[in-house]
């Protein structure tokens, strides 16, 4: 008889009768015992393998937390054992892109096996969706002229690019067709000629975005067109939402910078986006404008959806011209959602190196508070994901 491999690396073992197996087939892991309530505050990459005890758990909370792991851009292989699994249970895990049950009772050696199976399997290779591929859209459109949309939209990008282990996960889509920015700022090239494919949506597939997608990073494309002042012309209504479909197709993470000027494929693409941001700075203009774009999106998406308001350049003060939050929330006649501090020689120097303030202040408080906002984005989509998940199981 061959002897199984041995273990080795992080495992998260959920299910407190599991804690024998220490002394076992995951002798010499570094093992996590936890609760089931572990699995939606995981961080990506803390782990290396999750080990579930389905007869230990409640079904409702397991399923949430299965789909918190599913929300991640690239979850830990997932190992899930019993001798009772709940067949809503069994197709919640097999969404995920690395995942296998063993049944209850089992001999040491096949619980290595399978482990072993799932830690030296290949991730998912890149741009070919699954079934179980669930990719998320943030749009990104600013109140006015130069308030750091683009700005926010580079620096999320490129935060979710390196939290990623998936090569070309994350796709930065430059929707400014006409003068789009997102390119320069990141030192890339923009080659996706959208003027040039015409009203012929059905001619852009997979593997034409593909070859347009400039690499900026080997987790991070950009989907930009060079400048052309009547490329909102040449770009039909159809082409633009295809391109996105596709997208959201291939990538796990697709972040869109809306130009602010409605155009006909506008609503559809913040119809279409898990989140919406509204980016302005704390001028009165500026404000007035994004509680008018906020309203409008409200009263033009479907009921429940409403965009988040970013305020930028907040600058610490005790006198001096510009509004306080607080006063910046009596303009807006609503709470903001998050704010981004003020650090111009931080932007600055990232514009002109080319790149995200992340690679060259990777200390600024911009990529600090871009850092919490996407933790709060990602939180709050695990979640509803999780309520999904749990209401699924009660319907099942």
């Amino acid at each position: 008889m061959i002897a199984a491999p041995m273990l080795s690396g992080r495992v998260l073992a959920i299910g407190p009768a599991l804690a024998p197996l220490a002394a076992g087939p995951l002798f010499g892991v570094v093992l996590e015992l936890a609760g089931v309530e572990r699995l939606s505050g995981l961080a990506p990459g803390s782990v290396d393998l999750v080990l579930i005890d389905a007869d230990g758990a409640d079904p409702e909370g397991l399923a949430a937390g299965i789909a918190a792991l599913a929300a991640q851009p690239s979850p830990p292989p997932t190992l899930m054992v019993g001798a009772h699994l709940p067949a809503a249970l069994v197709r919640a895990l097999m969404r995920l892109p690395r995942a296998d049950v063993l049944e209850a009772p089992f001999q040491p050696d096949q619980l290595t096996v399978a482990a072993q199976a799932l830690l030296t399997a290949p991730a998912p290779a890149a741009h070919l969706p699954h079934a179980a591929h669930r990719s998320r859209c943030w749009a990104v459109s600013g109140a006015a002229g130069g308030v750091g949309a683009t700005t926010l939209a580079v620096e999320l990008a490129s935060l979710l690019a390196a939290r990623s282990v998936r090569e070309r996960s994350v796709c930065l889509v430059d929707l400014n067709l006409a003068d789009g920015a997102a390119a320069a700022y990141l030192g890339a090239k923009a080659a996706l000629p959208l003027g040039e494919i015409g009203p012929g949506a059905e001619r852009i597939d997979a593997g034409l975005v593909a070859a347009f997608a400039s690499p900026v990073t080997k987790r991070l494309d950009l989907l930009a067109c060079p400048r052309d002042p009547v490329a909102f012309d040449h770009a039909p209504r159809e082409v633009v939402l295809r391109l996105l479909d596709l997208a959201c197709e291939a990538y796990d993470f697709v972040i869109v910078d809306v130009p602010r000027h409605r155009r006909a494929w506008t609503l559809d693409v913040l119809a279409g986006a898990d989140e919406v941001l509204v980016v302005s700075e704390l001028t009165v203009p500026a404000l007035l404008a994004a509680r008018a774009l906020s309203d409008e999106i409200e009263a033009a998406l479907p009921a429940g959806a409403k965009p988040r308001i970013v305020l930028n350049r907040l600058a610490s003060r005790m006198f001096g011209p510009a509004p306080s939050m607080a006063e910046a929330e009596r303009a807006l006649q609503r709470k903001a959602d998050a704010g981004l501090s003020s650090d111009w020689e931080a932007a600055a120097a990232s514009v002109n190196l080319g790149g995200p303030i992340s690679q060259h202040r990777p200390k600024s408080k911009i990529v600090r508070d871009v850092t919490a906002l996407a933790d709060r984005l990602l939180a709050e989509d695990a979640q509803r994901a999780a309520k999904a998940a749990a209401h699924a199981v009660r319907a099942a």
